[in-house]
C-alpha cells in the first residue's frame, strides 16, 4: 500500500486561469460530470482545503460557539456513517449502490442533528459554502492531462492522498478507476492516430 502523501499546492494561474479552462458540465451525462468532479477534488485538493480554511476562519470569527459546534456534528456524523458503512452490511450494500445518494443522506443528516442545536446558518455558511464553492469550481473547471495523470496513479493506488482516502470512505473513487483508464486511453488513441 502506498502512503498517503499532500498533493501539492496548485499555483493560481492553474486553480483559476480564466474562462477559457471552464465550461459548464453536461447535465445529461452525469458519470462524465462525476468523473470531472472527483478528478478535480484529486488534482486540487490542497487548494480546496486552503479555500474552505479560509471561509471557515472567516465566518467562525463571526459566531465561534455555533462554528464549533457545527464541526463537531459534521464531524461526528461523517465518521459514523463511515463506520457504518464498514461495518453494517446493509449500510455497505447501499453505500456501494447508491453512492451519491449515501453522500446526500450525510449531507441531510447532519443538517438535521445541526438545526436540534441550533445555529444552522452558522452551519450552511461555514461548512456548506466551502463545500458549495469547491463542487462548483471541481464541476466547472476542465481537467488537463497533467490532472488526468494525477488522478490515474491515486486511483491504480501508486500513490494516496487525503482527499483519495475520503472519496474512497465515500464509495466515490472506486468507480471512477475505469471510467479514467478509458478516457486516458482514448486521447492516447487520438494522439497517436494524428
Amino acid at each position: 500500500m502506498a502512503k498517503v502523501e499532500i498533493a501539492p499546492l496548485r499555483g493560481w494561474d492553474d486553480f483559476y486561469p480564466g474562462s477559457d479552462r471552464f465550461a459548464k458540465p453536461d447535465t445529461r451525462d452525469l458519470a462524465k460530470w462525476n468523473n470531472r468532479v472527483v478528478s478535480n477534488l484529486l488534482y486540487y485538493q490542497t487548494n480546496y482545503l486552503v479555500v474552505a480554511i479560509i471561509v471557515f476562519m472567516l465566518v467562525g470569527l463571526m459566531n465561534p460557539v455555533s462554528m464549533v459546534t457545527g464541526a463537531v456534528v459534521v464531524s461526528s456524523v461523517f465518521i459514523g456513517s463511515v463506520w457504518a458503512g464498514e461495518n453494517k452490511a446493509i449500510i455497505k450494500n447501499f453505500k456501494k449502490e447508491n453512492p451519491t445518494l449515501f453522500v446526500f443522506l450525510v449531507m441531510v443528516v447532519s443538517y438535521f442533528l445541526m438545526s436540534l442545536f441550533g445555529g444552522v446558518m452558522v452551519f450552511l455558511l461555514g461548512i456548506k459554502l466551502p463545500l458549495l464553492l469547491i463542487f462548483a469550481h471541481a464541476s466547472l473547471r476542465l481537467r488537463n492531462m497533467k490532472n488526468k495523470l494525477e488522478n490515474k496513479m491515486e486511483s491504480a493506488g501508486l500513490k494516496k492522498s487525503p482527499m483519495g482516502i475520503i472519496l474512497e470512505a465515500l464509495g466515490q473513487q472506486e468507480e471512477n478507476l475505469s471510467k479514467i483508464q478509458d478516457i486516458l486511453e482514448s486521447k492516447l488513441k487520438d494522439d497517436f492516430s494524428r
